[in-house]
């Protein structure tokens, strides 16, 4: 008798959905490309592992003959490429050294193999605290914009996560820009920071958002940090690069502040733009109590004048350059029709903050040099 057990497809499609990042990437091991099923009396977990970041998951079994746990490799996109057509529950057949898969009206086999082959899995979690799982998407949403896929600076490839006293916060920086989040509501009385890189916030994202979770915990496995909720664990090892100093970038003392419709900017900075032709043209904001004015020229394709009312501004006039593709960047992230930036003068940046509930998100761009000529 063969040992047998069925699941439900939807359940078993989200997850297997959420490693076919993991299992589709090129490794060392040719195992990699398969994900590891252990079967028990009640459960069905799944792990996938890309020597880099490694996901577990569970879902529980409608039926099972198995008295005795029990462990496979499958192909992870063959498996999944099944899966996905099938409706229902499905039925599972162990025999031979093959996987059978099994409904009404379908009978597909796929080969199995030894689970000595799968590279070591992350074990011992340490947790350290719990979080709201949309406070998290919220955060990460804040600052995954601007990581860089391939910076010659490392450390830049990647979120800063530091969690202390005074709460936790989320940073990323392309040199030219940053985004940061940060929120009172988590904290930890002996100091934490990482370097989480960029792939792995991309995934952790798509695993949220997918698995429903309302309480995300945060913990330490070795040189891993994980993610996991009541039905998964997310590993990502961590970039050992020192992030950049950027605290004194941060600091607003005597800058003067002010508010902006947002659209209406967002607007004109996409004009702008538009008369870049894929050139790095910086644009001219001259910055008065009542007013912004916009100016740009791109001898090649034209030129933009154009005045975006100000409000609460009661610093002195400043003329100061930036490049504009950089400031709509962060002008995305905010949801408030006015939103408030600081400024000082042409060596300092213009900043952007603004507090969603118990987050507080900040952007800053740096100036650019006058364009000469």
């Amino acid at each position: 008798m063969s040992n047998t057990f069925s699941v439900a497809t939807k359940p078993l499609q989200n997850i297997l959905s959420s490693m076919q990042p993991i299992c589709n990437k090129r490794t060392t091991i040719d195992a990699t490309s398969c994900i590891l099923f252990h079967v028990s009396k009640k459960e069905l977990i799944l792990k996938g592992t890309d020597l880099e970041v490694s996901l577990q998951a569970s879902c529980m079994l409608d039926e099972s003959n198995l008295e005795e746990g029990t462990s496979f490799l499958v192909p992870g996109k063959r498996v999944f490429d099944i899966i996905k057509e099938l409706d229902d529950t499905v039925s599972c057949h162990l025999e031979n050294n093959q996987l059978r898969l099994e409904t009404n009206s379908i009978n597909v086999s796929l080969n199995t193999k030894d689970t000595q082959e799968f590279p070591p899995f992350p074990e011992s979690i340490e947790n350290m605290m719990h979080m709201g799982a949309q406070d998290v998407l919220t955060m990460i949403d804040s600052v995954a914009f601007l990581i860089p896929k391939n910076n010659t600076n490392p450390a830049l490839n990647g979120v800063l996560i530091e969690i202390d006293s005074n709460g936790m916060k989320m940073t990323a920086t392309d040199g030219h820009c940053l985004a940061q989040t940060h929120s009172q509501s988590y904290t930890l009385q002996d100091p934490q920071q990482w370097v989480v890189p960029r792939r792995a916030i991309f995934e952790l994202k798509k695993i949220i958002e997918s698995s429903e979770e309302e309480t995300i915990f945060l913990g330490i496995c070795g040189n891993h940090l994980v993610f996991s909720g009541e039905g998964f664990n997310f590993f990502t090892k961590l970039l050992n690069e020192s992030f950049p100093a950027y605290s004194h970038i941060l600091d607003k003392t005597n800058f003067a502040p002010a508010q902006i419709d947002r659209q209406s900017f967002t607007k004109t900075l996409r004009r702008a733009t538009c008369l870049l032709s894929g050139q790095f043209i910086a644009t001219q904001f001259t910055f008065k109590p009542a007013s912004l004015d916009v100016a740009m020229q791109n001898k090649d394709v034209g030129s933009l004048q154009e005045t975006v009312g100000l409000q609460s501004y009661d610093g002195s006039d400043q003329d100061i350059w930036f490049y504009a593709p950089y400031l709509i960047n962060g002008l995305n992230i905010f949801d408030e029709n006015n939103v408030t930036f600081y400024i000082k003068d042409t060596t300092k940046p213009i900043i952007f903050d603004s507090q969603r509930n118990n987050i507080e998100v900040t952007y800053l761009v740096m100036p650019v040099s006058q364009p000469t000529g």
